[in-house]
């Protein structure tokens, strides 16, 4: 009895499975389902641009048009700060559509109220729903243009927008 039970005996003393029987019944024994990987902060970090940027784009090209066709002295200025950063917002939004489509993650709109919109989104193998009040939306935007004007700005200018010109100079001269 031990002679059988040496190396797996189980399938040694079973001399009624065909060969190819027992090599699908091992197969399947290490072929055990692979756990879903969760997605990591920086896929719910992209998942999170995915459903703002659209909204970002959308936000500042209606203002845009909206500055356009206004009588403010300097609308072609806003205009055209504001073509700027819709167009940086673009490019950042086809970056972050890429890097989506290149890990296999998808982002839809599911369920819309006064509140709040719900998301569902699957990442790799892993599905899952979020779901981001309008309050929150509203105050991220708003922080998030700021950034892109900060950094229009810095690039304009070349050091912290929030340092003078004169300050520059002032520098410079000592």
């Amino acid at each position: 009895m031990s002679k059988k039970l040496q190396n797996n005996g189980l399938w040694e003393s079973s001399r009624m499975m065909l060969p190819q029987h027992r090599e699908a019944a091992q197969g399947q024994r290490h072929d055990k389902p692979v756990p879903t990987k969760r997605p990591t902060a920086d896929d719910i970090s992209i998942i999170r641009e995915s459903v703002l940027l659209p909204v970002m784009h959308t936000i500042i090209v209606r203002r845009a048009s909206e500055v356009e066709r206004s009588s403010e002295m300097l609308r072609t200025l806003y205009s055209k700060v504001a073509q700027v950063l819709a167009k940086n917002m673009y490019a950042d939004l086809a970056k972050v559509k890429r890097y989506m489509l290149e890990n296999d993650m998808h982002v839809a709109e599911e369920e819309k109220d006064d509140q709040m919109i719900r998301y569902r989104y699957r990442c790799r193998e892993h599905e899952d729903r979020f779901t981001m009040t309008r309050d929150y939306m509203r105050a991220e935007i708003g922080a998030r243009i700021g950034r892109y004007a900060d950094s229009l700005v810095t690039t304009i200018y070349g050091t912290d927008p929030r340092v003078s010109v004169l300050e520059k100079e002032a520098k410079k001269k000592s």
